[in-house]
C-alpha cells in the first residue's frame, strides 16, 4: 500500500475519456453499488440524536427533531453528491473484480498531493470512514446541542442548517464497515454546496436507465494545481484477465499526446482469473 499514490479502477471506455477527452467524470453517488449508505449515514445520525435527547428527558425537542427528519428525508435527490472514486490499494484481486469489468480493465494510479491540490469549493477529496454505529459520532453531539439550546428546531437558516448540510456533505465518505478492505478515498463534488461551480451534468443513456453526471476538465484542474496529466498519472496498469496489447495502448497514448505515460504501462501481476 503506497499512501502517496491512489488508485481507480475502471474500463477501457473510462480511460479513453479521462485521457483522450481529458475528463474526469462524477457520477450520482446513487447510482453506484453502495447507494443506501447515504440514507443510512443520515438515518443514523438523527436516530442517534433523537434517542440521546429522549434519554436526557427532552421529548419535545426529540419529537420535533424526528418532524425535522422526516422532511429532510425528501431531499435525498437534491442533496445527492458525485464521485469518483480511488483506493489506497495497487493491484487489488477484489477491486479488479468488482469495479474493472471482472479484470478486463484498467487502473491508474494517481499522486494524491496533486489530487488534492485539485480540489477546492464544491470539489473535495475525502478519506472514506467505516462503522454502522453513528452514536459516537461529533455530529449527533452538535445536533443535539443546537436543538437544546434554541426554541426553532428548522433548518432555514442557522447554525442548525449549517449542521445538517454539514451531515449531508459527510454522506459521501460513509461506507458500511464490509467495505472497508477497499481503503475507499472519493473525490467528490457538491453542486449544492458552491454557488460558482459552473459545470453543467450530463446525461449517460444506456439500456437499462438514464444516469446524471458531471464531466470535470482534468487538464483545467492539472494546470490549476500546478501540475499535468502526465505528472498526475504514476502508472496505468492492464487488468489481470486483459487481452490489451501493450504496444497498441502506448500507440495509443503517444497519438492522444501523452507520451509520457507509454513509460508508465505495466501489466497486473494479480492471479485473479475468471469464474468458471
Amino acid at each position: 500500500m503506497n499512501r502517496e499514490t491512489l488508485y481507480h479502477y475502471t474500463d477501457f471506455m473510462a480511460l479513453d475519456g479521462i485521457l483522450s477527452n481529458r475528463e474526469l467524470r462524477v457520477n450520482n453517488v446513487l447510482n453506484m453499488n453502495d447507494a443506501q449508505e447515504m440514507e443510512l449515514f443520515m438515518t443514523g445520525i438523527f436516530r442517534a440524536a433523537i434517542e440521546r435527547l429522549e434519554k436526557s428527558g427532552r421529548e419535545d425537542k426529540a419529537r420535533k427533531l424526528s418532524a425535522l427528519y422526516e422532511e429532510e428525508k425528501k431531499k435525498f435527490f437534491e442533496y445527492s453528491v458525485y464521485a469518483a472514486c480511488f483506493s489506497e490499494y495497487r493491484d487489488d484481486a477484489a477491486q479488479w473484480d468488482r469495479y474493472a469489468y471482472r479484470g478486463k480493465g484498467v487502473c491508474f494510479g494517481m499522486k494524491k498531493a496533486i489530487l488534492e491540490k485539485m480540489t477546492g469549493g464544491a470539489v473535495s477529496l475525502q478519506k472514506v470512514f467505516y462503522r454502522d454505529d453513528m452514536d459516537s459520532h461529533p455530529l449527533v453531539t452538535e445536533i443535539c446541542t443546537l436543538v437544546q439550546g434554541s426554541d426553532d428546531v428548522s433548518v432555514e437558516k442557522g447554525p442548525l442548517k449549517t449542521a445538517v448540510l454539514k451531515a449531508w456533505q459527510n454522506c459521501a465518505s460513509f461506507k458500511h464497515p464490509s467495505f472497508s478492505s477497499e481503503r475507499e478515498y472519493r473525490l467528490v463534488v457538491m453542486p449544492f454546496e458552491a454557488e460558482d461551480f459552473s459545470v453543467k451534468p450530463r446525461y449517460h443513456v444506456a439500456r437499462e436507465r438514464i444516469k446524471k453526471y458531471y464531466p470535470l476538465d482534468l487538464h483545467a484542474m492539472c494546470v490549476q494545481a500546478g501540475s499535468s496529466i502526465e505528472e498526475l498519472v504514476t502508472e496505468i496498469i492492464i487488468g489481470p484477465e486483459s487481452t490489451q496489447s501493450i504496444p497498441i495502448l502506448k500507440d495509443y497514448l503517444k497519438d492522444i499526446g501523452l507520451p509520457a505515460l507509454a513509460g508508465k504501462v505495466v501489466h497486473s501481476d494479480c492471479p485473479l482469473r475468471s469464474k468458471i
